[in-house]
Parts: structure tokens; sequence; C-alpha cells
């Protein structure tokens, strides 16, 4: 990595491990999880709400920051930093997934791709050098991402391989337009479907192009658990072990705890916040829904032991009336609870790591989050 970043790993059980990655902004604990700011905020969410949550770093997006305000705008008034009023290190995104998932408004080919806003169909032209310009010198990002393409699921072995070809390419070209950087890192993207022999050619090629981390792309796009999970397992072994690993757009709880069983660091999903703005609290016992009729009169809490003030202070029944009654306080309410709820489950895998418990957490986890499967990424 540069020289001021570093990755050191503290602790291991099995292929799990916990550590620190290092930047200019601040220590991230690993594992970690990045709760998302698409658009320069964290959905419902002061951002020292999401510091105290716990979070060490967030997620910004690049398409959406291009089209809404404009990167150029963001730069011009400090930075994304100064703009959303987060201090703490920020990981964008290259746009590549929400070009992707602009199926119908896009236009590829072997240079970038060029595409329609979502909000009033203006066109843009999105390059690997492009994604840098505007993560790295706009937005100022800590991290930035190399653009590359994902690919739908399933798709054929000749498809995921001209995809990951093509993301290969992207990849140099995003690194030459880095280019040496003391106070920001670029991780690199994986692609490959699910087929063994191109998940290894696509780790072995951006492994070799020396990123600073190294991300696995096109999981959380309808494959469901146990496939991420396999395309992990294939995966992992073909990885530098002293660079951190990222799952990009991962996902439940109980994906998160098998992601970090196969030695993955960090992670980002819209799930805590999306979830939040629709009622679903995610607990140590699963998911729940606090709209549910059966908690109109029930006193209490989500979670009486959380420190957090939404898990602690407010009962089901508030809860539940607030939603009935299209109250904002409920939403701000439940993306707050989720948040702090991610954290604290990150937190724990961290400690039980350490202290060589892990496998234990795990099982019992497994147990209380059996029905619980990934869904697919959204944009």
């Amino acid at each position: 990595m540069t020289k001021a970043f570093s990755f050191s790993i503290s602790g291991r059980q099995g292929a799990a491990r916990t550590g620190v990655l290092s930047t200019p902004r601040g220590e991230i604990r690993t594992p970690a999880f990045m709760p998302v700011g698409t658009a320069g905020t964290v959905k419902a969410l002061y951002m020292d709400q999401v510091r105290a949550a716990g979070a060490d770093i967030i997620l910004g997006n690049t398409y959406h920051l291009m089209l809404r305000p404009t990167a150029e705008r963001v730069a011009r008034l400090g930075g994304l930093h100064a703009f959303s009023g987060w201090d703490g290190p920020i990981l964008t995104d290259s746009g590549g997934f929400q070009v992707w998932s602009l199926a119908q408004l896009r236009k590829m080919d072997p240079d970038g791709v060029t595409f329609q806003s979502h909000i009033d169909g203006s066109q843009h032209r999105l390059t690997p050098a492009r994604s840098i310009e505007i993560q790295a010198d706009l937005l100022g990002a800590d991290i930035s991402m190399q653009l590359d393409e994902c690919t739908d699921f399933p798709c054929s072995h000749e498809e995921a391989l001209r995809s990951l070809e093509l993301s290969l390419e992207w990849g140099a070209r995003s690194k030459a337009a880095f280019g040496q950087r003391e106070s920001q890192a670029l991780f690199g993207i994986i692609q490959g479907s699910n087929y063994p022999d191109l998940r290894e050619r696509s780790a072995k090629g951006v492994s070799e192009q020396g990123f600073d981390g190294i991300a696995l792309g096109g999981l959380a796009v309808g494959e469901g658990h146990a496939q991420m999970c396999e395309t992990i397992d294939f995966t992992v072994p073909h990885l530098p072990p002293e660079k951190p690993r990222y799952v990009m757009g991962v996902g439940k709880p109980i994906d998160l705890v098998e992601a970090v069983a196969r030695g993955i660091d960090m992670f980002d999903c819209v799930l805590p916040t999306r979830s939040g703005r629709h009622g679903q609290a995610w607990t140590w016992d699963g998911p729940v829904n606090v709209k549910n009729a059966k908690f109109n009169e029930e006193i209490r809490p989500l979670d009486a032991e959380s420190d957090c003030p939404a898990s602690r202070d407010y009962s089901l029944a508030y809860l539940n009336h607030l939603f009935r009654a299209g109250e904002y306080l409920g939403p701000m309410l439940l993306s707050w609870h989720n948040t702090a709820f991610f954290q604290v489950l990150m937190a724990r895998m961290r400690a039980a790591i350490a202290d060589g418990t892990f496998d234990d957490l795990r099982a019992e986890l497994s147990v209380r989050w059996a029905d619980t499967r990934s869904a697919p990424r959204q944009a």
C-alpha cells in the first residue's frame, strides 16, 4: 500500500481475520461494514449518529454524485468530506454497478460506457480515467475503486470471460489514471461470475496489477447465499493475504458472518437503512416487521441492552404507531437502529476472532438466522 496506508492483521481463527486498515483520516477496524452514503448522506441519519453507531468509514457513490449535484460542484464546495460533514475515511464505488443496472439506458464500448441519466435523460460518458477523476480528484475519496463491468446472473462462460478481460483492461487504465498518491488508495475488482477458472484468472490478474486492496465484484446480483459462499471459497485462495479484501454489495447479517468466516475484511450494503425505511428491524433473533399488528401494545423496545437510543429508548408499540401514522420519525429510528446493529455485529465478530470464539459465534448465529438469505444488490 502507499506510505500513508497500511493494513495489519492482529488475529485469526481459521480463515477469519481481524485487523486495522490505517488511513490518513483514521483507522478502519476490520472486519468492517461501511454504511452507504449514496448521495452524500446515509439516508435518514445524521453523520454523528453514524459515527456513534460505530462506523469507521462510509461509502459514497460516483454515479449518483456525478449526476446530482455533480462532482465538480462537490469539489468547489471542498470535496465530499466537507460537503457531507463526515471527517472519517470515505470509499467511493466507481459507478460501474449503477451503470450496469441501467441496461436500457447505456451503450458499452471498449473505452467506457455512455449512458442516460435516470433523473433527466441527459447523456454522460464514464471511462476508467473519468471515474478516477471523479472519485479521487473531485470527490476526494480516501479509497477509490477501479471502473469495472458487472455481469448478469446467470451468464455464459463466454460472457463472463469477456467481461473480466474488459475489467482487467479498465483496471490497468484506472491504475494509470490514479498514478502515485501518498494520501489516497485504489482498489481493484475481481469479476468472473460463478466460474472457478474465471475467478482464478481475474484474481491473479488483479493481484498482479498491484492495487492497494482487492474487491470481489459480481456478487449479490441474484446468485443467492449458497452460491455467494461458494464463489468466495474458490476465489480467496488466489488473493494476496497481505491486502484487504472487500465483498461489494453484501448484505444480510448471515452473509456477513459467512463471508468473514471465509477471510473477507470489508463490506457495504444499503440494507440497514433501506430495511429501516420500510419498517424492518434487524435483531439477534432475525428481522422484525414493526408494522405488524402484534406490536401495537408491546411496551418492550427492540433491544433494552443496546447502547443505541433508537434500539433502547422507544417501545415497539411506539415504532408501530409511527409507521402506521406515516410519521418520518419511524424510518429515522429504524435506520438508526439497523445501522447500529450492523456495527455491533461487526464488533462482536472482531472480538470473537481475537479471543478464539468466532466458530462458536458463527454456529450460534447460523441457527438464529437460518431462514435469512442474501438478496440481490440494489443500485
